[in-house]
């Protein structure tokens, strides 16, 4: 009880309100309820559901009853279960990519560089090799500061590396060979799987199984204006995706690839993957793992000690029952 009052007294001191007036008018406008209707539910449901508004608007909450909206994981209840079982000295692993990449080297796939103990010349046999580079902040989030660079058009070297420190990019990859089927959905970003998974006594569970695709920029976070739909355990999309604006799509609208009936390649060595990455580090049990699918094996982007929320939408899969029932079973909370 105290954690949640904590966290309800952190979310008063945050509010937006024309974040929140934002949401509540375009859920009103798709609803038919008014926007005060939805403005007063959505203060509701954060207190009782502990619902972030993006996740009352993902999740289609105004379309559900009380019995429903208890059984939706949200991000509030996540960050929760992250204070509970990430143990906070072992994160660092997981939250900086240069350490992360060397603490799963077998498993990265792809060549890398730390910026800060690279010379100019290193940089530029590296980006000869490559030919196109990605550049990612270490400890960024949700795809925040990750650009990328075709060697070609870089003719300053030196300028290039004074650049990258100055904005933290001091990680340096070779850009991720997909997948000819994941990179049919869209060839412009690398289309990745998130697997949230709970690890306890030499058994990895998933909790959660999500394909995420780009649409148009460099990155798929649903955040970097990406989508997302869910797996089954195949690895096989049934539903449409949607994102952050609301928008769903059941064909892919760049692409023109259809996402219901996708199915993932090589998805059980992706799951053989996990069962040997995800008990790597005990110490941090629950975490959500960034997965790229190569052309003949699956590779790990990142794992996230925050592992974020995917769940169907309610309006697009006709499913109304979330995953906190799920993440119960497994976690013992």
């Amino acid at each position: 009880m105290l954690l949640r009052l904590r966290y309800l007294l952190n979310r008063a001191r945050r509010l937006s309100p024309a974040n929140l007036l934002g949401f509540a008018g375009r859920i009103a406008a798709g609803s038919g309820r008014s926007r005060l209707g939805i403005l007063i539910d959505m203060l509701w449901c954060s207190v009782r559901y502990e619902t972030a508004f993006q996740d009352y608007a993902d999740w289609d909450f105004h379309l559900l009853t009380g019995a429903e909206r208890r059984t939706y994981m949200t991000h509030p209840k996540s960050n929760h279960l992250v204070e509970r079982y990430n143990a906070k000295e072992f994160r660092h692993t997981f939250r900086d990519k240069v350490e992360f990449n060397a603490a799963f080297a077998p498993h990265i796939g792809r060549d890398w560089l730390d910026v800060r103990e690279s010379t100019p010349e290193q940089l530029q046999a590296f980006g000869a090799k490559h030919g196109r580079i990605m550049a990612k902040v270490p400890d960024s989030l949700s795809g925040l500061g990750i650009k990328s660079h075709r060697a070609d058009e870089i003719s300053d070297w030196a300028a290039f590396r004074e650049t990258l420190l100055a904005g933290r990019q001091f990680l340096l990859e070779e850009f991720i060979t997909q997948h000819p089927d994941m990179a049919s959905l869209e060839p412009t970003s690398v289309n990745s799987l998130r697997m949230i998974t709970f690890a306890e006594k030499g058994k990895v569970t998933v909790l959660a199984a999500v394909l995420k695709m780009g649409n148009g920029g460099d990155v798929d976070n649903f955040s970097g204006g990406g989508m997302y739909t869910m797996l089954n355990e195949q690895g096989v999309a049934e539903h449409p995706a949607f994102d952050a604006a609301g928008g769903t799509f059941a064909v892919h609208p760049r692409s023109g690839t259809s996402i219901v009936g996708f199915q993932v390649p090589l998805y059980a060595e992706t799951l053989a993957l996990l069962d040997e990455v995800a008990g790597q580090v005990p110490e941090m049990p629950y975490i959500g793992w960034d997965v790229a699918i190569g052309p003949d094996r699956p590779m790990l982007i990142e794992g996230n000690p925050n592992s974020g929320v995917y769940q169907l939408k309610p309006s697009l899969s006709g499913v109304r029952t979330g995953l906190l029932p799920r993440y119960r079973e497994v976690m013992h909370f």
